[in-house]
């Protein structure tokens, strides 16, 4: 019997911030719980920072992973939003490592081709196929759902290397 792992997902954002956790045996997942830490948005950046700081504490020490994997951000054309998105971003990733848990980093296309099959697909087929693969799933958001594809990506590519692995799912 291989052993039970649980893997926390999360989903980057700035104002929305998805986090999603299951258990992981062998080739089966089960779904813990998924939510989203919000921002408020008219409060100041390190205000902001602080309120997904503080969120993601909270989510691990209630559901306590052994294992955290995160989204690579994409740049986009607006670069004052990538930065925060990378600040975010950087949330996402100190918080469970300073739990001591390795943070593997997948891309977008990554996870999208772990979980529906292919590299690209949109948010509906997103959320559709993370409630077959966990049919008992229940979530508050698109960033919650994604962060829940983001762990499922990782179940199946733990152990393997995982920047290396999802490089090559995503080139393939």
């Amino acid at each position: 019997m291989s052993e039970t792992i649980r893997i926390i997902g999360i989903d980057p954002g700035l104002r929305n911030m998805g986090w999603g956790v299951v258990e992981s045996q062998g080739s089966s997942l089960r779904f813990v719980a998924a939510g989203t830490i919000r921002s408020n948005v008219k409060s100041e950046l390190a205000q902001r920072l602080l309120q997904l700081h503080d969120g993601m504490v909270d989510v691990l020490s209630r559901h306590a992973p052994d294992e955290a994997a995160v989204e690579n951000t994409f740049v986009n054309k607006d670069a004052g939003a990538t930065l925060k998105l990378g600040q975010a971003r950087g949330i996402a990733m100190l918080v469970p490592a300073r739990a001591g848990l390795v943070v593997a980093e997948y891309a977008p296309n990554a996870v999208k081709k772990a979980v529906i099959g292919v590299g690209h697909g949109d948010k509906s087929q997103i959320k559709l196929m993370v409630d077959m693969l966990l049919p008992k799933s229940s979530y508050d958001s698109d960033d919650a759902a994604d962060a829940l594809a983001i762990a499922i990506c990782h179940a199946h590519h733990r152990g393997m290397g995982s920047n290396r692995i999802a490089a090559a799912v995503a080139a393939g």
